[in-house]
């Protein structure tokens, strides 16, 4: 069964979270504490880890910053907080999804299991009807006619590998520039929307199901969507 952290300093909403966790069939445990939430994700295991922002003794960002040190537990930050740059900000921490209150419950349940299928996909997941062919900078598409191969350029094949280490990951373009650009040329952030539109493009005229595979989180970033 899967264990959940949750950090939370208001004592109703967090103990209302684990209730809705407890009825999805997750463990969890509580702590409204900055440093007791560093100590148990470096000391027990978790599945994921929603996280409060504003707490007492400390701010959930540097807390972030500190799981991520050792682990790569998904971590959802749970805030008030609706500035665009602070979740632009939480993403590049390493955070996998940012959830702003007031929240229905249940929809915070919906992500956390959509995170959770996202850490540990299903082989069929997995697959997710694309590979790529490193010696040939290629994507192929898997369908039920037969595989569809694409020629892509040396950026292109770059970003799509990129994005298919963590399907459903956010990557902001700075991210991609520092993966895609490994001697930190200085390029415009909107060279990368630029690769994006072409590699959209040739995905969808050759996937005869129509699938959208590289989303877009308007002010924060770029992921692959999975079927």
């Amino acid at each position: 069964m899967s264990r959940i952290l949750i950090v939370e300093d208001e004592p109703r909403l967090s103990q209302l979270v684990a209730d809705y966790l407890h009825h999805a069939h997750y463990q969890t445990e509580q702590t409204d504490s900055a440093k007791t939430a560093i100590t148990l994700a470096r000391e027990q295991s978790f599945q994921a880890v929603l996280l409060d922002l504003m707490l007492p003794d400390g701010d959930g960002m540097e807390v972030c910053k500190a799981i991520r040190q050792h682990s790569n537990v998904p971590i959802l930050m749970v805030t008030a907080r609706v500035d665009e740059v602070d979740r632009l900000l939480g993403l590049e921490l390493g955070a996998d999804d940012y959830i702003c209150k007031p929240f229905s419950p249940r929809e915070l349940v919906a992500r956390v299991k959509a995170v959770l299928r996202r850490a540990n996909p299903e082989p069929t997941e997995q697959e997710h009807g694309l590979q790529l062919d490193e010696e040939r900078y290629e994507a192929i598409l898997k369908q039920p006619q037969g595989q569809q191969r694409i020629a892509l350029t040396a950026i292109e094949f770059a970003l799509l590998a990129t994005l298919s280490r963590q399907p459903g990951r956010i990557w902001s373009r700075d991210q991609l520039m520092d993966e895609i650009y490994k001697d930190h040329r200085v390029v415009s952030d909107r060279t990368i929307d630029s690769h994006i539109r072409k590699l959209r493009r040739k995905l969808s005229d050759r996937d005869e199901q129509s699938h959208d595979w590289i989303g877009s989180v308007y002010g924060v970033g770029y992921r692959l969507e999975t079927p």
